[in-house]
Formats: C-alpha cells, sequence, structure tokens
C-alpha cells in the first residue's frame, strides 16, 4: 500500500532519519524527519498557478506545536491548541530565512510548508531540524531552488563543537551555533545561508570554570566545523531524491519589468535619483524620492499605460543599483558615511521615575526605550509546549514596533512575527549577563519600544535594555552592547558596512547582527541574499562589529558604567528563606492558616518552593518582619521562664487570655494576673481584647510545653508565682479563678491549646 522510502546518517551520537511516501501523500512533497524519538512532519505545497496582481514571492512557513507530541491534553478550556506559540513562531523564521533567498527570481507561486510537531521525547530538539525536512519536501514536489538546504545546530563544550546536542548537554555549553547553508555549485564547498547564536544563563558560570570564552575565533572555528555536517545532511536529502520519482512541473516565469521600461526609467531618473540618494536625513531623503517617484509616473503613464507596475519595479531595481554602485567604487555611504563608521550615538538612563529602571539608547535615526519590571518568581513565563514540561523563562524581553516609528498610520494588530523575532533576538543577547537566581531572586520583564526606526532596532533594543537592567539596580555580570553589519558583494569584490541603514538592509547583501561585552559573543544572527560568500569575509566582518560594539559600549558607559547600588523604591524589596522541607507544611498551617496569618499581618507576597526556598516580596520593613515569623516557625527559639516578650492576643476565655508570643506559640495569661496588683476583674475583655499587644513574661513551661504567663508593667515589682499560674489573684477571687479554669466541660487546669 505504501511505497516508503528513507534514509538515516549518524552525527556524533545523533541518528537523523528521513522518510517519505507514508503520510500526507496529497503534499507535492512531505517529509517526516526523526531523531531519537523527537519527529516532526513537514510538508510543502506549490500552487499551480499565480495570483493575479502578485509582484513578490509568496512563502509562508507555518510550526504546529501539538500537545499531544509530549503525551498531554491542553490546558485551555476548548482543550485544543491554540495560536502559535512564541516558540513555534521563532522555529518558523528559523525555517524561513535560509529558504527564501533560495528561490529564483522570477518564481511568484504561493508555497506554503507546515511543519508539524508528531512526538517529542524531551532529549533531542526538533527544531532544527524543520530546516531540513522543508528543503527535502521541496526537493520532493519538484519546486524550483537552490537545495538542498541543511540546518545544524553545534554546541561548544568543553572546547568542542558537538553536533546536534541534547537539551542535557545544552546545560554544559557556553554557545550554540544554528548554521543553514548549503552544498556550493562546485560541488565542494558550502555556501552559508544563515547563522543563530546565543549563550545561555549559565555561560558566564562555565567561564568562570575555566571554559574559553566564545569569542569571535571560537565562532568563527564553529562555523567552519558546522560547514562539515551541512554537507553530510545536504547528502542525505539527495540520496531521498535519488529513490523518488520527482515530477516536472511547469511554472511560470516572471520578470518584474521589460528592459524598455528600465532604459526609460533610468533615462528620466537616474540623474535626480544619484542626487536623492546623498541626502542623510531619512525623512528629507524619502521625500524627495516620492517626488521623483510621482514625476516619472507621470511622465511614463501614456508611454506605459498599463505597465505602472513595471515602472515602480524598475524605479527600486534603479535605487537599489545606485546605492550599490556608490559603495562599491567611491566608499560614500547613503548617509555619506565611510564602510566602517557608525552614526552619532546617545544613551541616557532614569527617564520614567516610577518605573524600576529605564534606557534610551539612540544610534543617528534609530531611537529605542527600553523599561524593565522587577517581579516575584512566580511571574516566570510558561514556554509553549514546553510549559508540559515545566519549563519557564525568568528573564522576558518584549519589543514593540508602532507605526509612527517609520512615519506611517496603519492599524495595530498586535506583535508581528518580526517583532517577535527581534524581541527574541535582544534577548537571547542579554540572557549571560543576567544574574542567576540565588543572587538576584526577581523575574525580569524588559520592554523595548522603537520609537524611531532607520536600521537595526534589534540591536537598539539590546543596548537600551542593558541600560535600563543597569538603571534598576540588576547586578548584571556585564555590559552588552550590540551593532548591525552589512554586506555589498560586487564583481567579487566584498564590502562590509557597520551600522547598517534601513535601506542599506533592502539593498544589500547580508544583515549581520552580533552582540556581547567586551570580550564575550553573547548572540548572533546572519542572513545572506546571495550565496558564496567567503569564510574569511565573514570572519573579518566579525572582527569589524567587535570594533564596533567597543565604541557602542564606551558610549552606554557615558550614562551608566555600573549598576545602580539599590533597587528602585518602587521595586518589590525580594528575600530568600531556605527552611527545611519537613517544615513547609507548618508554614503553611491547616487549610493555608499560618501563611495567610503572616501575609495579612506583615502585607508581603510569599512564593513557597518544594526545595525549601520562600521568596518574600514587600517594602523593606515588611520584609523582614515577614522572614522573623517564617524563621520562628522553621527554626523556633526557645523560651525561658523569666524572659519577657511582646505578643498578641489571639484568643479570650473566661478564665484568662491567650497570647500569641511566638508562631504557632500561645500561652495563658489568667484573668488574676490581667488587672494591676490590687484591682479584681470580672471580665477578661474589660482588660484587653482580641488583637491587643501585650507585653508578657514567661512565667512557667510546663512539661508538656504550655506556657504560663504574666503582663509585664512598668513600676511594678515582680510578684512570687505560684508555679500555677493562678497566684494571689485566686485566693482574693475565693478560688472562683480555679474553678473558672475548668471550663464549661469541666476541663482540670488551664488549657493553652484553646
Amino acid at each position: 500500500m505504501y511505497d516508503v522510502k528513507r534514509t538515516q546518517g549518524s552525527f556524533g551520537d545523533a541518528t537523523i532519519s528521513l522518510e517519505t511516501g507514508k503520510l500526507a501523500k496529497a503534499a507535492n512533497g512531505a517529509v517526516v524527519i526523526t531523531c531519537g524519538e523527537s519527529q516532526v512532519l513537514v510538508t510543502a505545497v506549490a500552487s499551480p498557478t499565480l495570483r493575479e496582481g502578485i509582484d513578490f514571492f509568496p512563502l509562508t512557513v507555518d510550526v504546529e506545536e501539538r500537545i499531544y507530541s509530549v503525551g498531554r491534553i491542553p490546558g485551555s478550556v476548548l482543550r485544543r491548541e491554540g495560536r502559535p506559540s512564541e516558540k513555534g513562531i521563532l522555529t518558523a523564521r528559523l525555517t524561513d530565512r535560509p529558504l527564501r533567498p533560495a528561490f529564483p527570481d522570477w518564481f511568484r507561486h504561493d508555497v506554503q510548508i507546515i511543519a508539524t510537531v508528531l512526538q517529542m521525547d524531551g532529549e533531542n530538539q526538533w527544531d532544527i531540524h524543520c530546516i531540513t525536512a522543508a528543503s527535502a519536501a521541496l526537493l520532493l514536489g519538484g519546486v524550483p531552488f537552490a537545495g538542498p538546504i541543511s540546518g545544524v545546530r553545534v554546541a561548544h563544550i568543553d572546547g568542542q563543537w558537538k553536533p546536534f546536542p541534547t537539551f542535557e548537554e545544552m546545560d554544559q555549553a557556553t554557545i550554540e551555533l544554528i548554521v543553514a547553508g548549503r552544498v556550493g555549485d562546485d560541488g565542494s564547498s558550502v555556501d552559508i545561508l544563515m547563522i543563530e547564536a546565543g549563550g545561555f544563563e549559565h555561560t558566564f558560570d562555565l567561564i568562570e570554570d575555566g571554559a574559553p570564552a566564545p569569542d569571535e575565533g571560537v565562532l568563527a572555528e564553529g562555523i567552519e566545523v558546522a560547514k562539515d555536517y551541512i554537507a553530510q545532511v545536504c547528502r542525505l536529502q539527495t540520496e531521498l531524491a535519488a529513490q523518488c520519482e520527482i515530477p516536472e512541473r511547469e511554472w511560470i516565469v516572471t520578470s518584474e519589468y521589460g528592459d524598455d521600461v528600465m532604459d526609460r526609467v533610468s533615462s528620466l531618473a537616474g540623474d535626480k535619483l544619484r542626487e536623492a540618494l546623498s541626502i542623510a536625513g531619512k525623512a528629507d531623503r524619502n521625500r524627495r524620492l516620492d517626488e521623483i517617484k510621482a514625476e516619472l509616473v507621470e511622465a511614463t503613464s501614456s508611454e506605459f499605460e498599463e505597465r505602472g507596475r513595471e515602472v515602480s519595479a524598475a524605479f527600486r531595481a534603479l535605487q537599489k543599483k545606485i546605492i550599490r554602485r556608490r559603495i562599491v567604487d567611491d566608499g560614500v555611504r547613503i548617509d555619506g558615511r565611510g564602510p566602517r563608521d557608525i552614526r552619532h550615538l546617545y544613551a541616557e538612563v532614569g527617564l520614567l521615575s516610577r518605573a524600576h529602571g529605564t534606557g534610551l539608547f539612540q544610534r543617528g535615526e534609530t531611537q529605542a526605550l527600553s523599561v524593565t519590571t522587577l517581579g516575584m518568581p512566580r511571574m516566570e513565563q510558561f514556554i509553549g509546549v514546553d510549559e508540559l514540561q515545566e519549563k519557564t523563562k525568568r528573564f522576558m524581553h518584549h519589543y514593540n514596533f508602532p507605526p509612527f516609528s517609520t512615519g506611517e498610520a496603519y492599524p495595530l494588530r498586535g506583535p508581528s512575527r518580526r517583532a517577535i523575532g527581534h524581541g527574541a533576538l535582544a534577548e537571547k543577547a542579554v540572557l549571560p549577563v543576567v544574574p542567576p537566581p540565588d543572587e538576584f531572586p526577581y523575574a525580569l520583564r524588559v520592554v523595548s519600544e522603537v520609537l524611531e526606526s532607520n536600521g537595526s532596532t534589534s540591536m537598539a533594543s539590546t543596548c537600551a535594555a542593558t541600560l535600563s537592567l543597569m538603571d534598576a539596580g540588576v547586578p548584571l555580570r556585564g555590559m552588552v552592547g550590540g551593532i548591525a553589519m552589512g554586506l555589498i558583494a560586487e564583481d567579487g569584490k566584498y564590502v562590509t558596512l557597520t551600522d547598517i541603514l534601513g535601506s542599506e538592509d533592502n539593498y544589500g547583501d547580508m544583515d549581520f547582527k552580533v552582540t556581547g561585552t567586551e570580550t564575550v559573543v553573547t548572540a548572533l544572527q546572519l542572513d545572506t541574499k546571495t550565496t558564496g560568500i567567503p569564510s574569511s569575509v565573514l570572519a573579518d566582518a566579525l572582527e569589524q562589529a567587535k570594533e564596533a560594539r567597543l565604541k557602542v559600549l564606551d558610549a552606554m558607559r557615558q550614562a551608566i558604567s555600573e549598576p545602580r547600588e539599590s533597587l528602585s523604591p518602587h521595586a518589590p524589596l525580594i528575600e530568600v528563606v531556605q527552611v527545611p522541607v519537613d517544615k513547609i507544611g507548618e508554614i503553611i498551617g491547616p487549610k493555608g492558616k499560618m501563611i495567610n496569618s503572616i501575609t495579612e499581618r506583615t502585607g508581603v507576597q510569599i512564593d513557597i518552593e518544594d526545595d525549601g526556598r520562600i521568596f518574600v516580596a514587600g517594602l523593606r520593613d515588611q520584609v523582614l518582619k515577614a522572614k522573623e515569623m517564617i524563621g520562628d516557625i522553621a527554626f523556633p527559639r526557645q523560651l525561658s521562664v523569666g524572659e519577657e516578650i511582646e505578643g498578641t492576643v489571639v484568643n479570650i476565655r473566661e478564665f484568662g487570655a491567650f497570647v500569641n508570643v511566638a508562631p504557632g506559640k500561645d500561652g495563658l495569661v489568667h484573668i488574676s494576673k490581667l488587672a494591676p496588683r490590687g484591682q479584681r476583674v470580672e471580665k477578661v475583655e474589660d482588660i484587653v481584647k482580641v488583637g491587643d499587644t501585650l507585653k508578657v513574661r514567661v512565667s512557667e513551661i510546663r512539661p508538656d510545653g504550655k506556657l504560663s504567663l504574666v503582663p509585664v508593667r512598668e513600676g511594678e515589682e515582680d510578684e512570687p508565682e505560684s508555679g500555677d499560674g493562678s497566684g494571689d489573684g485566686e485566693r482574693r477571687n475565693g478560688g472562683r479563678g480555679r474553678r473558672g479554669d475548668r471550663g464549661p466541660r469541666g476541663d482540670r487546669g488551664p488549657r493553652n491549646d484553646d
């Protein structure tokens, strides 16, 4: 019934298999990729026709995380999956980025790739394999693209790069590299199409323990190591395709514009464009470009009456050509800078008085404002399907890109995939320097608002986020800066650009973002629009990025050189109390009575972990009082006869008042002892009420631990005690106090347990 084709290979300790022919046979191409017991089905479908009026390549990539993949039922009300998680969106972007530039310029058919997570074993990571399986599905479907393309993950562990590490092995890695590429046209070299790198919360711990720091040299070495595995995984795809009958399909070849249109646009607008593209200011430049385009459209309206789209496309292409030739031939960029020059830098902290921390970073016409909020550990974020594995994020960075940042007006629809991706990159960049929870027991959220945009807002957000955390008093392990690099490749020449503008990103051949401290690279992201970039060019770009990053860090230090010594008065003080695990029940109390009492009396928030850690948050005096109360329960002090304590009246009976002198410890003040010497008490309520504070002295500790107490009054000498808590007052009451001690049930002696 099924004609199943399969191939597999081993890469270090990992075994990867590709299979087709059984599932999703209606798709143009369908491949199941397996690593360990983690398994993903990836399908590719290309529409046989074109959408009317289409002038771009409509590629969509979706990742569907299924909760059944971990053997659980969704926790939502509907008991089904909702919108994609952040992990799913980031994996979709990870898959899209190396595939998109591999399609030919003339291809405009709709292509949809869907990756469905069928199974997760909790050991092997599945995200990187979506790139490989998507490429294989496109190959089997006969869709034209420069494949096969493979994605690999390597992690730097004990000074070595390990391929396809497990989740457990990642705990020993200082940094990971995700690299996607293809075998070059010569059949032996490997072209890099995408790089994603990032450190971890434990990166600096490992460095302090002697692990090599992931600097530019280490990353360049990792890229070279990844190339060999890319070639091997590409061979797996080729072997699978060789077993299958790949259909020959007819595709519609499109052209953005005709040669006659380009010739006319060049003659009418060429000189004007060269002049306009030398205007340094983005707003003035765009205004002039709009004027030139409007003049061009009017001048060509009769000549190219039905070809307005071609005129617009030729106008864009001519801009790209002029910008690139000027950089390669003259070494001059749109705003007049040289290839290695950075725009003006400005940094500031403390802009919002009520925020826990704020940072503003500006680079030319790109501006980001980041705001830090500190909270209890309970505010950590669950991560997609990983929620079912009890995984959380303690540090969160969210990125907002409102339309006014580019001078536009369009409806707000929530965070886009781009916004989620940019926020995740800045989060990855800063994460390694965030202090561990045992040093700083807070959940941390940073929100970056892009207020002005002209290139590399993710790197501006990285810098602003670092500033805001330092302003909040977070003891970072280092200051993190970021810079975006670009590349123009023409006629065998490669010009690397520092601090690219938005237009240079659009019209360039590479977008290369690098973040880190002075000595450690914390994150890296590279996307190319061309193939065959030499390794030496990438290595030089890394070094050029470091040169720029150090300048960015110097500018940031002008605003704040060290984290503030104290937190904002508006931030919660959080302290951790470690108690024996067997004391947790006593601290919580029956039905939460004890813990609720502590929070009500002090006004703090309390989180209790299973390992005995208790997080206490609130104002300083509140936290100290709550810690004392928790400590008294977990580590009860031994009271002694004669010790004076300030307690609270917690219960009243006809024979006396019970006073709480320590958590879970009450003692009885007999009615005969409540009034000053010589005065008679008819009712306990005439002297004290529940909730009153009363200073008492321990007069007796009985063998069963019950306490007898007497009030302490200034100016009144101690009076001999009878040893039973009754004293002379009982005799003055004619023994009524002793009969009253029995209570309504005839109990003998005073009761301390209410």
